[in-house]
């Protein structure tokens, strides 16, 4: 479930991104379908209302979808903060074996 809205989520970001992308900055519309074309499918202020409209719609659904996240992944997780588990300790370093008496030498020192 979670791995479906987060595919969604994604797709809906990038749609989000082009659209910012395709409106102008100067408060008219398809700043990237160049210019002041008289012609055409839509008008200029046709074409603003369907941008901004869709951006609107979208960034509805993204917000949507972060709190769907948000609210899902609360609830299945458990305590996976690094902060939360204590760190592992680590085994106390092995000490080699001291022998009980120490090791007389075979030849005699001389002085």
């Amino acid at each position: 479930m979670i791995l479906f809205i987060l595919i969604v989520h994604v797709l809906i970001a990038v749609a989000l991104v082009v659209m910012v992308l395709l409106q102008r900055s100067e408060g008219g519309a398809l700043g990237m379908g160049g210019g002041n074309a008289t012609g055409g499918l839509m008008s200029g202020r046709a074409a603003g209302n369907l941008l901004t409209r869709s951006t609107g719609i979208l960034g509805a659904a993204f917000m949507i979808t972060s709190i769907g996240l948000a609210i899902l992944t609360g609830v299945t997780s458990s305590n996976r903060s690094l902060f939360d588990n204590p760190p592992p300790t680590a085994p106390a370093p092995v000490q080699p074996e001291q022998p009980a008496t120490p090791a007389q030498p075979t030849v005699p020192l001389s002085r």
